[in-house]
Formats: C-alpha cells, sequence, structure tokens
C-alpha cells in the first residue's frame, strides 16, 4: 500500500511539474510580443499597444492606448498563467491563460473580478491572442455586459518597433 501511495505521488509530482512548465512556457512565448504594435479598431480608430516586461521579468504589461486607454499585467500564479486587466469600466477581471499545442493562440477565460460596482456597465470576459508571425498579431477581447449580452472587439496588430 505504500508503494502504490508513493507511486501515485511520484506521478501527481510529475504532472504538476509538467502543468507548471507549460505555464511559465506560455508565459515565455507571450513575452515575445515586447514592443510597439499599431492597428485600427472596428469603427476605425488607430490603435497602439505596447508591450513591455516589468517588475524583473516576472509580470508583462500591455497598454492601449488610443481606445479605451487600459493595462493588462499578465504573470505566473505559481502553476497558472494569469492576467489582470485594469479596465476603462473600473473594475479588474483576472482571467487564467492557456496556449494552443501550436503554441500561437493563447485564451484566457474569467476567474473573477474585483471592485464591481452596479453603475458600472459590466466586465471583460474573455481574451484570445493569435500570433500570426513575428510581427502581426490579433487579439479578441469579450465583454460581458450588466445584463448578459456579449460584446466584441478586434484588434488586428501589426509590430511598428
Amino acid at each position: 500500500m505504500k508503494s502504490l501511495r508513493t507511486a501515485v505521488l511520484v506521478v501527481l509530482a510529475a504532472t504538476c511539474a509538467f502543468a507548471q512548465s507549460d505555464a511559465q512556457k506560455s508565459f515565455d512565448q507571450l513575452k515575445t510580443l515586447v514592443g510597439t504594435w499599431e492597428g485600427q479598431t472596428p469603427d476605425g480608430k488607430t490603435v497602439q499597444v505596447i508591450f513591455r516586461e516589468t517588475s524583473g521579468g516576472s509580470a508583462l504589461l500591455s497598454e492601449i492606448m488610443g481606445h479605451e486607454d487600459m493595462i493588462t499585467m499578465f504573470h505566473m500564479d505559481g502553476g497558472r498563467l494569469m492576467m489582470t486587466h485594469y479596465c476603462g469600466a473600473g473594475n479588474q477581471p483576472r482571467m487564467v491563460g492557456t496556449m494552443s499545442p501550436d503554441g500561437k493562440t493563447f485564451t484566457f477565460n474569467f476567474l473573477d473580478v474585483t471592485n464591481v460596482l452596479p453603475s458600472q456597465p459590466g466586465h471583460m470576459e474573455h481574451l484570445t491572442v493569435a500570433m500570426l508571425d513575428s510581427s502581426h498579431h490579433v487579439e479578441e477581447w469579450s465583454f460581458q455586459t450588466q445584463d448578459g449580452k456579449q460584446m466584441r472587439e478586434r484588434f488586428d496588430l501589426h509590430r511598428t518597433k
């Protein structure tokens, strides 16, 4: 019985280590976005997104300018890839991320949100980042309104620096 428990613990430890390395690999891949990106909003306005590493490389900051200026912080939380979005709606949704098997698409799904007030229109619910090549990526954001409707924004971005 003791050897069975030991074997189970070894398998669990290996599984956790693999998951942690996958999340860290995802975070490292996201860091390749460091630089300045430009594109247009769906309504034709110019948007600029700047990615930079901060906090000794433990966080990746994304700053969206020209469209409801907002900041998103990507970081590790143990074995999870996380993001916190500091939204123009005045709240801060947190999402958990995963990377597709080909390493080109990141999907962030809602975990929870802080600072939600009844007067706010809603919160971000989902983010997909598709890295098409080293100088082109697409961000698709989903916003959940207070009445349960989904609003989507798509930014087609090209590297300028």
